[in-house]
């Protein structure tokens, strides 16, 4: 296959400042609509390394899928920092968010309508972003056959959409949004419409697109087994990042794999509790923070110190 070095092609490096692929520092996009202003990112703090694989997900509204979008340079931030390779995509003009989108960035929809032109074949879907961006024939044939041949499908190369399954046509999407050896992948849902067993198929064959080209993946899903197949899970709430899920595995369960949450805390000391933890402080309040043997304790006074000063005070 394909060495990493290669697939680059002329993309930029990672961006000195950071040394992360992406970084996202205090991102905050706001829509305005009339009279009223949505707040869809809050200070978003988010760092992704080359050729690492994470999925992002959240409840509906959370700000994943606006993320996805300003990651992929659909859509512009409000105010923050977010750097992508070389490239930051607060301050960057209209031309060069064109190129960026074209060559830089791979996107794949849920729905496969948004990624598949109708009456092309699948090989021919391939080529078409190529032949956009000017490749000779003979190049996006044989990348077109590579990226066939790495996702199973070489035999259905002349068929059209419509003759493909739902899982088919996902992976042809994926190897639409890899057509011009982009270092980063995004993808919105890509098993939103299918069952689990090809879930966990396309899920398979994203991690070894990741490792053979070493493509860096962002994802958004809310499929539940995900956590097996990616580096790490992010999970977005509000519009900021409220904690990471590692997965490792444990050699003591025959071979099974262990889940670990970690609460973010980001560079000015915040954080957001797990809701379950939050529903403790149901209308804010005080929270007490314990300290013992390194391990951090935040639970909710037994008493409502305000009061008892209160009290104290008549």
């Amino acid at each position: 296959m394909t060495q990493f070095s290669e697939y680059q092609g002329n993309t930029g490096t990672p961006a000195e400042e950071t040394g992360y692929y992406i970084d996202c520092r205090d991102l905050f996009k706001i829509y305005k609509r009339a009279d009223l202003e949505v707040v869809a990112l809050r200070g978003l703090d988010l760092s992704v390394e080359a050729g690492e694989l994470i999925a992002v997900i959240g409840a509906s509204g959370s700000g994943k899928s606006t993320l996805l979008n300003i990651l992929a340079g659909l859509d512009r931030p409000s105010a923050g920092q977010v750097l992508v390779g070389a490239r930051d995509l607060l301050d960057v003009s209209d031309s060069d968010l064109v190129m960026y989108r074209r060559s830089e960035v791979g996107f794949v929809w849920q729905a496969t309508a948004r990624n598949l032109v109708p009456y092309l074949s699948v090989a021919d879907n391939i080529a078409l972003p190529m032949a956009l961006s000017g490749e000779p024939a003979k190049v996006r044939r044989a990348w077109s056959d590579e990226l066939l041949e790495s996702l199973g499908m070489a035999d259905k190369k002349d068929r059209l959409p419509y003759q493909l399954s739902g899982g088919e046509q996902q992976r042809a999407a994926i190897a639409v949004g890899l057509a011009n050896k982009p270092p980063l992948l995004l993808a919105d849902e890509p098993t939103g419409e299918l069952d689990t067993e090809n879930a966990d198929s396309i899920f398979e064959m994203i991690r070894g697109l990741n490792q053979s080209y070493g493509v860096t993946v962002v994802t958004v899903t809310h499929y539940a087994g995900v956590s097996q197949f990616v580096d790490r899970v992010v999970h977005i709430r509000d519009g900021r990042i409220g904690s990471e899920t590692f997965s490792r595995p444990d050699y003591r369960r025959d071979g099974g794999i262990v889940e670990e949450e970690f609460v973010v805390v980001d560079p000015a000391g915040r954080l957001q509790l797990p809701p379950e933890l939050a529903e403790r402080f149901r209308r804010g309040g005080l929270a007490k923070i314990q300290t013992e043997d390194g391990q951090i304790t935040i639970d909710a006074p037994g008493t409502n110190p305000r009061q008892t000063r209160s009290r104290s005070q008549q």
